[in-house]
């Protein structure tokens, strides 16, 4: 149950930093305790997991206009940040993990600065039909948290120009660019700030968890962490991952992300040889251990369930939409 609140605010526009914060913030959590990080980042595409940084940015044009790219610990999609936008994540063991009540929380902010938000499909909120805010998840060791974004006045021509949205994940929407699904609050409440949406974002915090906030002091161990932490967040192995070139292709939309599918077979065609997995899945531990247990998997329906049964994040959902993508129609 918990029993005390805390709330941190970044001190850095540095994605790497901040997202290296999390880690340090998830780590240290204590039984009782939830936590609410306030934090935004300069100029940045921030990508999923599991995806692929080439083919979610336009990397070459970021980084020569000055940006960052960054890889969170969640899955989901990749999203633009500036200092129009403000992120929150609230962090807490996983028997407190309630997705409902996290989110309530930003609704009500929301609501305290004179706008009705809602709900909209896995992990989007929503005003009268258009994205303003998109969430993510994160669980390990018996500790969970809850992450997004909250547009308030970002600057919606840097999209189409670092972001490389997927045209199957445009048409699941029903649209026809990034932009035309989003909008700015300050759009909509010219007289919103981020300073202000903070301020509302601690007071909806009380009010849900019936408790008052108090700012947490790091350790030094804690800021020894975080260092180690911001290393390996901007080291390009963690930002780009190793993709291969194999022998097929395959990308498919799901109602629990988009999934682009790269693998080769044995030479006699009966097993999986390698397999690269790039998706915007929210399963972010399962989806990143289905290439390992499908490598040198019989090209079997039974024997792939078997193999991804195995984990202890399984999605039998996932598994059986993986299965029928891997094998030939």
């Amino acid at each position: 149950m918990i029993d005390k609140l805390f709330v941190i605010e970044g001190d850095s526009n540095n994605p790497h930093r901040n997202l290296a914060l999390e880690a340090v913030l998830l780590k240290r959590l204590q039984p009782g305790e939830c936590y609410l990080y306030l934090w935004q980042n300069k100029h940045t595409v921030v990508i999923g997991r599991n995806q692929n940084a080439l083919a979610e940015c336009h990397v070459q044009q970021l980084e020569q206009d000055g940006g960052y790219l960054a890889r969170r610990l969640s899955g989901g999609g990749a999203v633009y940040h500036d200092l129009g936008n403000l992120n929150f994540t609230m962090i807490m063991n996983t028997g407190d993990f309630d997705v409902s009540r996290q989110t309530g929380v930003i609704l009500q902010a929301v609501q305290m600065l004179g706008l009705k938000g809602e709900k909209n499909g896995r992990n989007d909120l929503t005003i009268d039909g258009k994205k303003f805010s998109g969430h993510a998840y994160y669980h390990h060791d018996g500790r969970s948290y809850h992450h997004g974004t909250l547009m308030m006045n970002v600057d919606m021509s840097r999209l189409p120009k670092y972001l490389n949205v997927s045209p199957l994940k445009l048409r699941a929407k029903g649209v026809q660019s990034v932009q035309s699904r989003v909008c700015n609050l300050a759009d909509l409440n010219p007289a919103i700030t981020v300073e202000g949406m903070k301020k509302s974002l601690q007071e909806a915090f009380c009010d849900i968890y019936g408790l008052p906030v108090s700012p947490l002091e790091l350790t030094e161990a804690d800021r020894d962490f975080w260092r180690s932490e911001e290393a390996k967040m901007s080291a390009k192995e963690w930002l780009y991952g190793e993709a291969k070139v194999l022998d097929f292709s395959k990308e498919a939309r799901f109602g629990w992300g988009t999934v682009r599918m790269d693998y080769s077979l044995s030479q006699d065609k009966q097993s999986v040889q390698e397999l690269q997995l790039w998706t915007d899945g929210l399963d972010a531990e399962f989806l990143q251990e289905v290439p390992g247990l499908l490598q040198g998997c019989l090209m079997n329906r039974d024997r792939i369930l078997a193999r991804l049964s195995m984990s202890d994040e399984a999605s039998p959902r996932i598994a059986d939409d993986i299965a029928c993508m891997l094998l030939p129609a």
